[in-house]
């Protein structure tokens, strides 16, 4: 080894084989694209899910909103009329901006401040509405820069100066509002003044809000749209009056201190969700705590006013998002540590390939007297001169397909597969040549007696098996990040069962090939003998085959876990396929008119009455059904319920006593003794003959279901429609109301599984097991590969002592299917226990609903799904028979001679 070279190592080297330099580079090339774009696209899906959950949520919880009382009664009327005109409240607005902390930032674009009242004001003008002989009354706010956030429908935005002791001001109201309380430009409503005469608060314009859901209107949403209200108290038939927002001009704020409405100045800050980012999750939480109760509300005290209050639910809405997180962030993993673990084992395969095929050329170099050192540092040259801008091509492909997320983790992991991609083939040369040997030596895996060093590496991997196993079985994934050994936990289990069929691959073998050799026919004792001179680094495919089909069972489980989980959910949050629901009785032909709608195949009328009182004072939810719709409609569900539970017996409404079903803490409550209720303005008497979890009919809350037949009240209020393939735009004409709201099922699962957080983590999953499959295959095809050149010589010769082809192609695919059913059934059967062992500790809510409001426990525990355990399976099987039957096929056509020629290395 000694001397200056003739021709430069690496130049002669890829010279001599482009074709397998090519392959290295390509397989270096998608390996590292693969492994780049994993934590960048990561680092997405959790952006937006955050921005999402934070966008989604109403904006009254995420809004920061400030507040102080108006100035007091000691000022003089010059000195609060100052303090709360715009110069100053904009002054205010602009300091406590200023204080918010970073990372958290407002978007001025969405906030508001100025002046509005606390109390609501009373206006008994004649053209009002009233719904129950109440006159409505008003929220009156000075929203600040309000023409930047409304079209003008009809007259002009209010304007004008005025104070205490202005007899009345200009006013807007939305469309929304002037529709409900018919009110019209130029109207006039009169408010109480606080020892003064009334305030007249001329309405100068009607206007359209451009953004009605963004915050600057959805804060207070009554300045928006007019709200029904009961008036206090605990009497459930209370009545009920409407409640309107009014808008005046900042320079009119001075006025409403002269009101009774208990003005306050108010200051909402809605954050901008463009810049919030998941790695800085922490600092935004310390942020929101700072602003509650922390160093930043005494900054903002100090500028705004020293009785500042501030309510935010924001801190809520990221504790929401990050039990999301939490919970898929230890699923996806696993996929990443199986897909991680096929990669690394395909490109150790690549370079024991490699440096089988170069067997006689080291073993010369090693007998001429190169060290290891020389032999392994040329080696790592030429894979270097590869792979190093293979590896590179690959980082910047992941960075262009996945354009958001953090450059580190990517280059780390493009990284690791160039230093794995060039270290490869040295160091299995270095193992392989470590003595100087023979170039055509044995290594007969049924003769192959494993070391003490093998031992004990198997026993290692197999305590930290048992170990991850126990603690995810223990401690489970839900509230806490991701641990490595728990999310390697069926890689691990994967990589246990592969060591151990290794080792128990011998008997089988032994058992059948002694019956095999009485047969008349060699094929299937030669087959069976073939398969025992495999070499004994075949565990490495097989530990590639394996951690592959463990990981595609365990992830096409969780997606079909997750799946079934927003099917029960979307089912539970509407009852049936869709509903139409109500306060108000709907019309009586709606019915009838739904039926008819293209994809309906069934309709239920349901009486719904809330807040019915029990006897111990308590309230729930009864409603009315007709039973044979009910049972029908329901008959294939989850819901189901029988037509004969709750058939009421003859009779006048009122005397005779109704079979009922409720939830199970009303059935306990109420026992099985006939119970007298008030339901609707008649009395009724029940007795509960069956409990059930859930129902059709109040799907989300306690209830007691009754036959509509024994109620006094009888109009529908809410309507159950069956259908898979309903129409919900014609749906939604038929039912065109005011008060009726519909909800299909199909969109109600679209709601669950529309979070960035959970379509990016299947997105994910998804593609990383497919990325593990083909890379499974890449493994199981390296190692036919590996012998091809000895089967082919063997068929050649074979030939010449008068096998046919027919005989060929069965030896073949013979000498193929022991590993290939051995990798099947053993990573079937591992993928079903990885399954069974870890299911207790998987909660799948988080990968499956987009939402934490109680209906996560519907079913979302982990299965085992018999397609993702069979179907992979069985493609190895056909992937080696159909590989082995291709060879068979290719040799036969090249001839005998080629495969005979004297001198070749086989």
């Amino acid at each position: 080894m000694s001397g200056k070279a003739v021709a430069p190592w690496v130049r002669t080297r890829l010279r001599t084989a482009p074709g397998a330099a090519g392959a290295l580079a390509l397989l270096i090339l998608l390996t590292a694209w693969l492994a780049a774009a994993y934590p960048r696209g990561i680092d997405t899906y959790e952006n937006d899910g955050l921005r999402r959950t934070v966008a989604a949520a109403a904006p009254g919880r995420t809004a920061l909103q400030f507040s102080a009382g108006a100035p007091g009664l000691d000022l003089g009327d010059e000195q609060r009329a100052a303090l709360v005109s715009p110069a100053a409240m904009k002054a205010r607005f602009d300091s406590v901006v200023t204080d918010v902390p970073a990372p958290l930032r407002a978007d001025l674009s969405q906030s508001a401040y100025g002046l509005r009242t606390t109390q609501q004001l009373e206006s008994d003008e004649p053209f009002l509405p009233r719904p129950e002989k109440l006159p409505p009354r008003f929220t009156v706010a000075t929203p600040s820069d309000l023409a930047s956030h409304v079209r003008l429908v009809s007259g002009r935005l209010p304007a004008g100066r005025a104070d205490q002791k202005s007899a009345g001001a200009e006013a807007a109201v939305t469309a929304a509002t002037a529709k409900t309380l018919d009110i019209k430009a130029g109207a006039v409503l009169h408010v109480d003044g606080l020892g003064r005469p009334r305030l007249a608060l001329t309405v100068t314009g009607i206007v359209e809000p451009l953004l009605p859901q963004a915050g600057y209107w959805s804060v207070l949403p009554v300045l928006r749209t007019p709200q029904l209200l009961q008036v206090p108290g605990t009497d459930p038939e209370r009545p009920k009056y409407w409640h309107g927002g009014l808008l005046l001009a900042p320079d009119a704020a001075p006025a409403l201190l002269a009101t009774p409405g208990k003005p306050q100045m108010y200051a909402q800050l809605a954050p901008d969700t463009s810049i919030l980012n998941a790695r800085r999750f922490d600092g935004l939480k310390s942020a929101v705590a700072a602003v509650q109760s922390g160093p930043a509300l005494t900054k903002i005290r100090t500028s705004f006013s020293v009785t500042t209050g501030v309510y935010t639910e924001l801190d809520k809405v990221f504790l929401s998002y990050a039990t999301v997180r939490d919970s898929i962030t230890p699923v996806v993993a696993v996929a990443g540590f199986g897909t991680a673990t096929v990669a690394a084992v395909v490109l150790l395969m690549a370079g024991g390939l490699a440096a089988a095929r170069r067997t006689a050329e080291l073993a010369l170099l090693r007998a001429r007297g190169g060290s290891l050192l020389q032999i392994a540092g040329r080696l790592c040259a030429e894979s270097a001169v590869v792979v190093v801008p293979a590896a590179a091509l690959g980082l910047l492909l992941a960075v262009l397909a996945v354009p958001h997320g953090r450059l580190g983790p990517a280059l780390a992991a493009a990284a690791g597969v160039a230093a794995l991609g060039c270290l490869a083939l040295p160091v299995r040369a270095a193992l392989t040549h470590r003595t100087v040997r023979s170039a055509a030596e044995r290594t007969d895996l049924v003769r192959e007696k494993p070391s003490a060093r093998r031992t004990v590496a198997e026993l290692t991997l197999l305590v930290l098996a048992v170990g991850a196993v126990f603690a995810l079985r223990r401690r489970g994934t839900t509230g806490g990040s991701a641990d490595s050994l728990i999310s390697a936990a069926p890689v691990l289990v994967g990589v246990i069962a592969a060591l151990v069929l290794v080792r128990l691959y011998p008997l089988p073998l032994r058992w059948a090939a002694r019956p095999a050799a009485r047969l008349r026919s060699t094929v299937g004792f030669l087959s069976l003998a073939r398969a025992g001179r495999a070499s004994g680094g075949g565990a490495l495919p097989l530990l590639a085959l394996l951690t592959a089909l463990t990981t595609a069972a365990f992830g096409g489980s969780v997606l079909a876990g997750a799946d079934d989980a927003r099917d029960r959910a979307a089912l539970y949050a509407t009852g049936t396929d869709a509903r139409v629901d109500s306060d108000l009785p709907l019309p009586k032909d709606l019915p009838d008119r739904v039926a008819g709608i293209a994809g309906v195949r069934g309709v239920s009328p349901v009486h719904i009455e809330y807040a019915v009182r029990l006897p111990d004072d308590d309230t729930t939810v009864v409603a009315g059904v007709d039973p044979a719709s009910y049972a029908a409609l329901t008959a294939t569900t989850a819901l189901s319920l029988p037509a004969d539970r709750l058939k009421a017996p003859p009779g006048a409404p009122g005397r005779a006593v109704l079979p009922a079903v409720a939830s199970p803490s009303v059935a306990e409550r109420l026992g099985t003794q006939p119970v007298k209720l008030r339901v609707a303005g008649y009395d009724l008497t029940i007795r509960v003959v069956a409990a059930r979890e859930r129902s059709a009919a109040v799907p989300q809350s306690d209830f007691i279901l009754v036959d509509t037949a024994g109620l006094g009240a009888k109009d529908p209020t809410a309507l159950l429609v069956g259908g898979a393939s309903v129409d919900g735009k014609a749906l939604r004409q038929s039912a065109e109301s005011g008060h009726a709201t519909v909800r299909l099922r199909s969109e109600a699962r679209r709601e669950f599984a529309d979070s960035p957080l959970q379509t990016g983590a299947g997105r994910i999953y998804g593609a990383a097991v497919a990325a593990g499959a083909g890379l499974a295959a890449l493994a199981l095809f390296l190692s036919l590969l590996r012998g091809a050149p000895e089967r082919s010589a063997l068929l050649a010769r074979l030939r010449t002592m008068g096998l046919t082809r027919r005989q060929g192609r069965t030896l073949l695919i013979l000498e193929a299917l022991p590993s290939a059913l051995l990798a099947a059934v053993g990573g079937a059967l591992t993928g079903w226990a990885s399954i069974a062992l870890l299911a207790p500790g998987i909660d799948l809510a988080g990968l499956a609903l987009a939402t934490t409001s109680g209906l996560a426990p519907v079913g979302s525990e982990l299965r085992a799904d018999p397609v993702s355990l069979l179907l992979p399976a069985g493609c190895v099987v056909l992937l080696a028979t159909g590989a082995a039957t291709a060879q068979a096929w290719w040799s036969g056509r090249r001839g005998s001679i080629t495969e005979l020629r004297a001198g070749d290395a086989r």
